[in-house]
């Protein structure tokens, strides 16, 4: 292999755990003394390389939780930002599953929609697509015996379009991936064989 991406989602914000989804700006939802805590305990589990080059996406959240997670030398990319979720930003969810069923079971289960006047799913994979492939797979002399090791520090639909892609798959799947708070998903691409999804465990 020549690259090893552990990609990891922020610590849970109080909005998320109330049910809504994140405001537009980028300080919208820093994370709470809870979230700051969750991350600590999960730093040993995640296991990262000490080598490293590392990303985060523009959003508080993110950084605090990068924060958190010992990574210092971060830098922030806007490709790893999250989904714009237009006119929705800070509503909850029930909320517009109330107002707007229609428009809220058309976005859960069709990756070219877009009700709320931002970004669908299918743009969101290929935003974060054309990231993932600009990312040097060349990070050492003897790259099969060293890879370079990047870490990511971004939201649950980055990690989603992540998979998706990575794996060729169609964005209709986006539904039946789940990520948590904190979750982290490894990929790996090589020259040969390109990008490849691994347990993260490994």
């Amino acid at each position: 292999m020549n690259l090893r991406l552990l990609l990891i989602s922020h610590a849970a914000t109080a909005a998320q755990r109330a049910g809504r989804i994140p405001g537009a700006a980028a300080d919208a939802d820093p994370l709470d003394a809870r979230g700051i805590a969750e991350t600590a305990a999960a730093r040993s589990k995640l296991g990262l390389p000490d080598d490293v080059a590392s990303f985060v996406s523009p959003a508080a959240c993110a950084r605090e939780t990068a924060q958190a997670l010992g990574l210092t030398a971060t830098t922030v990319e806007q490709s790893l930002a999250d989904m714009n979720y237009g006119r929705w930003h800070g509503q909850k969810l029930v909320e517009i599953a109330n107002e707007a069923p229609q428009d809220l079971a058309a976005w859960t289960s069709d990756p070219a929609a877009a009700p709320h006047g931002g970004e669908s799913f299918s743009q969101l994979v290929s935003r974060v697509g054309q990231w993932l492939d600009t990312l040097d797979v060349a990070g050492t002399d003897n790259a099969s015996l060293h890879p370079r090791n990047v870490v990511a520090v971004t939201h649950g639909p980055v990690l989603r379009a992540a998979i998706v892609h990575a794996l060729g798959a169609s964005p209709t799947v986006f539904s039946r991936i789940e990520i948590a708070p904190l979750s982290a998903v490894e990929l790996r691409r090589s020259l040969r064989r390109g990008w490849t999804w691994w347990p993260a465990s490994s």
